[in-house]
C-alpha cells in the first residue's frame, strides 16, 4: 500500500513530466533547407523558386511552420570559390539539405560539405564533373534531377530551319563556365546539332554583360542568320538585354530557357525547369524522411516544351509556319 508522502511525490512528478514532454514535442526541430538560386533576387521574378515552394506544399509542408527555407541568390554569375563559401555559410546555420540548380553549384557545395545532402534541380554534366559516379546510383551526398544526356541542340536548329529554310550560319553565345566539363559537354552538343542540319556554327564567348554588344556586332559581321545561347543561367539574368540586341540586329534568337522567350526571344525548345524544380521537392522530402542521397537515382526530365513569341516574329517580319505554331505548348501574342 502506498503511503501519503509517496503518493504526493509520484503525483507531483507526473504533473511536472507532462508539461516537459509537451514542451519537448512543441520544440521539435523544424527542417531547414538551403536553396541557392542562380537568378536575380526579388523583385525579379522567381519562377523556379516558386515551383520549388509549390512542390514542397504538394508534399505536405507548410513554409515557416513545418519547413524553413534559407534562400540565396547568385544573379547568374559567381565564381566557384564564391559558391563554395555561400554553401559553407548555409552549412553553418545549419541546414538539413542544400538545393542547387547547376553542376557548378553542386560541385561548389560538395567542396563545402560531403555530409549534408545536396539536391540538384537541373544540373548538366554531373558525371563528367566528377560530382556523382553514376545517375542510377550516385554515391556520396548528391542526388536530384539532371539534364545530362538530354541533347536538344539538333531540335533547336531544326526549328530555326523551319522558320528560315536558307539559314546557313548561326552565332552561339557562350558565357564562361566554372566547370569546364559543363562547357565542353554543351559545346559538343551544340556543334553536333549544327552539323546534323548543315549549319555553320560560330561560338562567341561572353564574359560579362558588357560583352553582349560586341558579341552581336561580331555575329552581324560574320553574316549570321540567327543567334542561339548555350545553356547558362547568365542568359536568364540578362534575357531582356539579349532579346533587345537580337531584335536591334534583326537576328532571330532561339533560346535555351523559356524565360528568354518571355523576355523577347523568338522561340525556345527545352526542358521544363519549373517542373524540375517542383520535382526537386520530392527528393528533399525523401531525404528528410531518412533516404540516403547516394542511393536515390538521379532523374532525367520527362517534359519538354516549345514556346514561340509571335510578337517577336512579327517585329522581325517572319512568318511562323502554322504547323510549328500547332506544336507549340505556348504562343506569346
Amino acid at each position: 500500500m502506498m503511503d501519503r508522502r509517496a503518493f504526493l511525490a509520484t503525483t507531483a512528478g507526473g504533473l511536472l513530466a507532462a508539461p516537459l514532454a509537451a514542451g519537448a514535442q512543441q520544440a521539435a526541430r523544424v527542417p531547414r533547407i538551403g536553396v541557392i538560386i542562380p537568378q536575380a533576387p526579388p523583385p525579379a521574378p522567381q519562377p523556379w523558386l516558386d515551383a520549388f515552394r509549390e512542390g514542397l506544399r504538394q508534399q505536405g509542408y507548410v513554409e515557416g511552420k513545418t519547413i524553413l527555407l534559407e534562400v540565396r541568390w547568385l544573379a547568374g554569375r559567381a565564381s566557384q570559390g564564391e559558391q563554395t563559401e555561400l554553401a559553407s555559410r548555409l552549412m553553418r546555420l545549419p541546414v538539413d539539405v542544400i538545393v542547387v540548380n547547376t553542376t557548378g553549384a553542386a560541385y561548389a557545395a560538395q567542396q563545402a560539405t560531403t555530409t549534408i545532402p545536396i539536391v540538384t534541380a537541373a544540373a548538366g554534366a554531373l558525371i563528367e564533373a566528377g560530382v556523382v559516379t553514376s545517375l542510377a546510383r550516385p554515391g556520396g551526398n548528391v542526388t536530384g534531377l539532371t539534364t545530362q544526356g538530354v541533347d536538344l541542340s539538333a531540335k533547336r536548329f531544326e526549328l530555326l530551319k523551319e522558320v528560315l529554310p536558307r539559314l546557313s550560319v548561326v552565332a552561339a553565345l557562350e558565357s564562361p563556365y566554372e566547370d569546364t566539363a559543363g562547357r565542353d559537354l554543351y559545346r559538343s552538343y551544340t556543334q553536333a546539332g549544327a552539323h546534323a542540319v548543315g549549319v555553320q556554327l560560330q561560338i562567341l564567348e561572353v564574359k560579362t554583360a558588357a560583352d553582349l554588344d560586341g558579341a552581336f556586332q561580331a555575329a552581324t559581321r560574320n553574316r549570321a542568320g540567327a543567334v542561339i545561347t548555350l545553356p547558362n543561367t547568365f542568359f536568364v539574368v540578362h534575357a531582356a538585354r539579349v532579346a533587345q540586341l537580337a531584335l536591334e540586329h534583326r537576328l532571330p534568337f532561339a533560346s535555351y530557357y523559356r524565360e528568354e522567350v518571355e523576355a523577347g526571344a523568338l522561340m525556345c525548345y527545352g526542358v521544363n525547369r519549373s517542373d524540375m524544380w517542383r520535382r526537386a521537392a520530392i527528393y528533399v522530402d525523401k531525404i528528410l524522411k531518412g533516404a540516403k542521397p547516394g542511393e536515390l537515382p538521379i532523374e532525367r526530365p520527362t517534359r519538354f516544351e516549345l514556346v514561340i513569341n509571335l510578337r517577336t516574329a512579327k517585329a522581325l517580319g517572319l512568318a511562323i509556319p502554322p504547323s510549328l505554331l500547332q506544336r507549340a505548348e505556348e504562343v506569346i501574342e
